[in-house]
């Protein structure tokens, strides 16, 4: 049996949290949290989210919320299925804040003009350049330091209240000094020194303009959850005392008979009643084929109605449908964090107050060295180029986007760590049955002895199988059914358990079953023909005791299963199949998807033990094993697996327990995420160079004075939008079709 797992008992609380501006603001929020009893706590800097996880009854929203404003923050429970209120407050906050830059342009617009003639021969003389007065460069920079740079001034005290420094310190700090500095020289009519009113200005404008761009790229990192959102109606059309009649969707329960007009998109999770019809399901599958639903079959929300009206009875509505499932799971992974996200958080617990140490040695030192000026512009300058934004944006915003890529392509991923571990999978072990194969027996071959033909053995072995509900039985009627010919008239029929069954069908006695069955009622059957099997289950016929012929039976391969495992070979990872059924059923379907390494007869227990014997392999090489099965009758192997992957549409328990929930149902999906993976790692790495190199190229250059605050401002600002830019170009990941090479 498998063990419990301790999360499954957890609760979880989501919070929005406001007034974080960099990697320093999250990692303190974090460790604040997470000092509290009971609870685990994860803090995501782009997507302004904290996931806590704590025993029942070990925590309150307004405990949690406390703590959170204590640090400087603020809290408020996260509607992940609702954010229209929340788009719109981040709507307004970016129009208020485009005000702001644009009042900071202007007035720092002639700061900044004045310093184009330092470019020309002589312009670096004393005062050569100052054709603004100073009382006026003072008038025009006040504003900017103290109305536009409020917010960093807010965000410094708050978090040298809650006991840490973030990039808020920095600038305030830097800014002030400049300002001070040259408010103090131009009220003592000091006019041989330096003034530094636009380096003070500049700098604020410059990190409002980074902030803006930081901003907009972080509302595209998210826009595949948004889009996803969007594609839930609102409205649905319901069969009510005979009438149909247009409600909302929230009022919609379990029971209710909506009916879907041709282009409607499916308000709820359903089982059609009625009509024949295509439905668009690419959001779900990543497929563009529509796929044809009659009575009997699923119709999932958010999909789209083809040319014909359906009407279905709802089976899951509101957060019960896969729709809502896959919108929670995206949100949930896109907040969570990635391992390789540790050693930044640990750095930038550091980093600014190392930074604010380095400042100041290179202030007192230039100081000693009898240059004033020099000190206090190189001081600044270093406090500038050291905002650690780009550190805190690098992995989480990579995450954000592979997350929604991979949604888009039926690739559910619920946390960050599951991303990461797909990229360094070395060894999958998969399930044959449903996994390989489609997961239900379906004819394959039916031999007939003259004078009967195939599709008359058929149809009397479907006539006597029809009082089975077997698998190999219903296997066989499908397929009769399939032919549209009348079954015969039956009567006396006895099933033999574990054997096959017997009756009469127009008067004459028939056998249907194993031929071990047959044989023992003194029916002979040629060996020829039963060795010709090929591990496929096989079902004899004998009509008043003569052998009429056979019918194999078989759970089909995937069309695809060859071609994906092929890419995953491609890839570096070795392939195990472990499978409960027979040698020869098992060397059959792996000689027919290539595979060499397999085991069969293995139970649940077993497949656990048989993970645990590759994570030891794997750990010698670094890397992680995965598991992909149909996530009930594999648990105890997918809950061993350093990453699981469920495959199939609507398994509900898979959406809950795998690492990733495969839901276009094909092993391509293996593969997808694999590529995936390795496509976000490359770019965390490239993105946490980017943040780097500008810190350790940049402030030893502001500390030796070859780099001005102002120029300092703007390459801050450049290294986040850098990495934001980087990591949007994950969007051009594509999973594999296999129209396209």
């Amino acid at each position: 049996m498998p063990q419990e797992n301790p999360a499954s008992v957890q609760e979880t609380l989501e919070l929005a949290i406001t007034g974080m501006t960099c990697a320093a603001c999250s990692a303190r929020l974090e460790k604040v949290l997470n000092r509290l009893p009971g609870v685990e706590a994860a803090v995501n800097l782009a997507s302004e989210r904290a996931i806590l996880r704590f025993a029942p009854d070990a925590l309150t929203l307004e405990a949690a919320c406390a703590a959170v404003k204590k640090a400087g923050f603020g809290a408020s429970v996260a509607q992940s299925l609702d954010r229209e209120q929340e788009r719109a407050r981040k709507r307004d906050e970016w129009r208020a804040s485009l005000r702001l830059f644009w009042f900071a342009a202007a007035m720092t617009l002639p700061l900044a003009a004045q310093m184009l003639p330092m470019l020309w021969p002589g312009g670096q003389e004393d005062g050569a350049h100052e054709f603004v007065p100073r009382w006026l460069q003072c008038l025009l920079a006040t504003p900017v330091q103290f109305w536009v740079g409020a917010r960093f001034y807010r965000g410094a005290w708050n978090a040298l209240r809650g006991g840490g420094a973030n990039m808020d310190v920095l600038v305030a700090l830097g800014t002030s000094m400049a300002w001070l500095y040259s408010t103090v020289v131009t009220l003592a009519g000091w006019h041989d020194l330096h003034v530094y009113f636009e380096a003070s200005a500049m700098v604020i404008t410059l990190v409002m303009l980074g902030k803006l761009l930081e901003a907009r790229a972080k509302i595209r990192t998210s826009e595949a959850l948004d889009a996803l959102l969007r594609l839930q109606p609102r409205r649905a059309w319901i069969e009510q005392d005979g009438q149909i009649k247009e409600v909302d969707v929230d009022a919609l329960q379990p029971g209710n008979v909506f009916v879907l007009r041709p282009g409607d998109v499916v308000p709820v999770d359903g089982l059609v009643l009625e009509g024949r019809s295509a439905l668009d399901e690419a959001l779900l599958t990543g497929e563009s084929l529509p796929v044809d639903k009659q009575p009997g079959d699923r119709v999932f929300a958010a999909t789209i109605n083809g040319q014909a009206m359906l009407r279905c009875r709802a089976t899951g509505v509101g957060a019960e449908t896969l729709f809502a499932g896959i919108v929670r799971l995206v949100g949930q992974a896109q907040g969570s964090k990635a391992p390789v996200q540790r050693l930044v958080d640990r750095v930038a617990a550091v980093f600014v107050p190392v930074v604010v140490v380095i400042a100041l040695a290179t202030f007192a030192l230039w100081w000693l060295s009898g240059e004033f000026q020099a000190a206090l512009i190189n001081a600044v300058a270093v406090l500038v180029i050291a905002c650690p934004c780009a550190l805190g944006l690098a992995t989480p915003t990579a995450i954000m986007v592979a997350v929604g890529q991979g949604a888009r392509a039926g690739l559910l991923i619920k946390d960050a760590e599951a991303l990461e571990c797909a990229g360094r999978m070395k060894a999958l072990a998969l399930d044959k049955t449903g996994t390989l194969t489609q997961g239900e027996p379906a004819v394959t071959d039916v031999v007939a002895v003259p004078p009967w033909t195939s599709a008359a053995l058929l149809q009397w072995a479907a006539a006597i199988e029809h009082a089975s509900s077997h698998p190999i039985a219903r296997a066989i009627v499908r397929a009769a059914q399939a032919g549209g010919e009348p079954f015969g008239r039956v009567s006396d029929v006895c099933v033999k358990e574990g054997q096959g069954i017997e009756g009469r069908i127009d008067g004459r006695a028939v056998l249907v079953g194993m031929p071990d069955f047959l044989a023992s009622n003194g029916v002979d059957i040629p060996r020829d023909e039963l060795a010709a099997a090929q591990g496929k289950t096989l079902a004899a016929l004998a009509v008043d005791g003569v052998y009429a012929g056979l019918i194999a039976v078989a759970d089909r391969l995937r069309e695809d299963s060859r071609d994906a495992l092929e890419r995953l070979r491609q890839a570096g990872v070795r392939v195990v199949m472990l499978t409960g059924d027979n040698s020869s059923t098992a060397a059959a379907v792996a000689s027919a998807v290539g595979i060499t390494d397999w085991r069969a007869g293995v139970l649940p227990a077993g497949k656990a033990d048989a993970i645990a014997e590759l994570k030891k392999e794997a750990s010698e090489r670094n890397g992680c094993v995965g598991m992909a099965g149909d996530g009930i009758n594999d648990a105890p192997a997918l809950a061993h697996a350093d990453v699981s992957f469920a495959i199939g549409v609507g398994a509900g328990v898979a959406i809950e327990t795998a690492s990733v929930t495969l839901v276009r149902g094909s092993l391509h999906g293996v593969a997808d995420a694999v590529y995936l993976s390795r496509a976000t790692l490359s770019k965390i790495r490239q993105n946490l160079f980017f943040a780097f190199i500008y810190n350790v190229l940049g402030i030893p250059l502001a500390a030796f004075g070859l780099l001005n605050p102002v120029v300092a401002g703007a390459a801050m600002a450049l290294s986040s939008v850098s990495v934001l830019g980087n990591s949007l170009l994950l969007k051009r990941w594509q999973p594999y079709r296999k129209d396209k090479s």
